[in-house]
């Protein structure tokens, strides 16, 4: 521990003498010339000092292009306006074609308008030289009498357009078009069969017709076939064949006035009499009906009397066939019970003798008539049934649009 007598010996010196005698004598006055560096010698170098890069970098950037040729700056000008023709070259195609598709749609009075296509590059330069090199249109669902055409597509070249400067076109001229026309089967099954007769295309030129034909209250199956074949110049006929009308497996109709015409027994139908009893001796028990059978009175008495000998006579392929050939119809007037009895409605037979071989084949007649246009001329050139439907091939020269 320290004691007082030690703290005596070494006195703390006092801070404010210390700074008193800092003030012993007059400040010293240092020039401002020695604060300054000395000025470089003449013919000497100059000091080093770090680069300057930013300042750099910018003057570089500032003239990249000051060294590029002349020819290089016109080439990319060039470019740079041809982009913008070709621009502007594509929006008047645009607005060209819209203001055609709308053309269209008003002077055939169509529902939705139809696709055009201008072709050939540039369009401005063939504008100002009144000529198009190709314009295609195409039109959906266009009305053809009883049928609607799916599709109408056609090409016409080498148009003269009538201008009145670029924002005008009065009328064009077409030398020559070609196209094409398509029927779908499933609008002529929408549109003639009603959801209940399809049809399918079977070969080059000819179209099946299936399904159902309610008649009197009965749903008598349909079979007919449709021979496709151009008539004239601009229509389309079709030669129904084949048609009849199946009334179960019982009997089969076929509309004319031919032997093979009217309504007959099936080869089923005849096969039951050998098998039905009081069906054969109904059939057996007219005289008229028995004459035309060409069957012998005597052997018709016998089988009336034994159901055996019945049996052997209209089971006979001689029977079945004279049955076969027998039309119902002619008999439907005067022995409506005898029909009754082999299952027939005498209703439906009256109903079938207004089904006349014209007015079903107007039900599933696909023809069709091209308009003729006012001026020019418009030809079919070939038909053709295909899988989807019947496509058309169409020609024309002469044609005019406008003025």
């Amino acid at each position: 521990m320290r004691t007082p007598h030690h703290a005596a010996a070494h006195p703390r010196p006092n801070p404010y003498e210390e700074l008193a005698a800092l003030d012993d004598g007059p400040l010293e006055v240092i020039p401002l010339e020695e604060f300054l560096p000395e000025a470089p010698e003449e013919g000497a170098e100059d000091a080093w000092a770090p680069p300057d890069h930013r300042r750099g970098g910018r003057r570089r950037r500032k003239h990249r292009f000051a060294g590029l040729p002349l020819a290089v700056k016109a080439v990319a000008g060039l470019v740079v306006l041809a982009a913008f023709a070709a621009l502007a070259d594509r929006w008047a195609l645009l607005y060209a074609e819209h203001r055609a598709a709308d053309t269209v749609k008003d002077r055939l009075g169509l529902a939705a308008a139809p696709e055009v296509e201008i072709g050939g590059f540039p369009f401005l330069t063939q504008v100002t030289a009144e000529r198009l090199e190709s314009v295609t249109v195409t039109v959906p669902d266009v009305a053809a009498d009883r049928v609607s055409l799916a599709k109408v597509s056609a090409t016409a070249h080498d148009i003269r357009l009538d201008t009145d400067g670029l924002t005008s076109v009065r009328g064009a001229g077409v030398p020559r078009f070609d196209g094409e026309v398509q029927l779908s089967f499933t609008d002529l099954n929408r549109e003639l069969g009603s959801s209940q007769v399809t049809f399918t295309g079977r070969g080059r030129d000819r179209v099946r017709a299936e399904g159902v034909l309610p008649v009197a209250g009965h749903d008598l199956r349909l079979h007919a076939e449709a021979r496709i074949r151009r008539q004239g110049e601009r229509g389309i006929a079709t030669e129904i064949g084949a048609l009849r009308l199946d009334l179960g497996g019982l009997a089969t109709y076929r509309p004319g006035t031919g032997p093979a015409q009217g309504l007959h027994l099936t080869p089923q139908g005849s096969a039951d009499l050998a098998r039905q009893t009081r069906k054969a001796k109904a059939l057996l028990s007219v005289p008229a009906i028995v004459q035309r059978l060409g069957v012998p009175g005597a052997t018709v008495r016998e089988a009336l009397a034994d159901d055996g000998r019945l049996t052997e006579l209209t089971g006979s392929p001689r029977f079945a066939r004279q049955a076969q050939r027998l039309n119902l119809l002619d008999l439907a007037l005067d022995h409506p019970r005898v029909l009754r009895r082999l299952g027939l409605d005498p209703e439906l037979l009256d109903a079938l003798t207004g089904l006349t071989r014209p007015a079903l084949a107007e039900r599933l007649s696909l023809a069709f008539e091209l308009p003729e246009p006012e001026r020019g001329d418009v030809r079919l050139r070939e038909v053709r049934v295909e899988k989807d439907g019947i496509r058309v091939r169409v020609s024309g020269s002469g044609l005019s649009v406008g003025s």
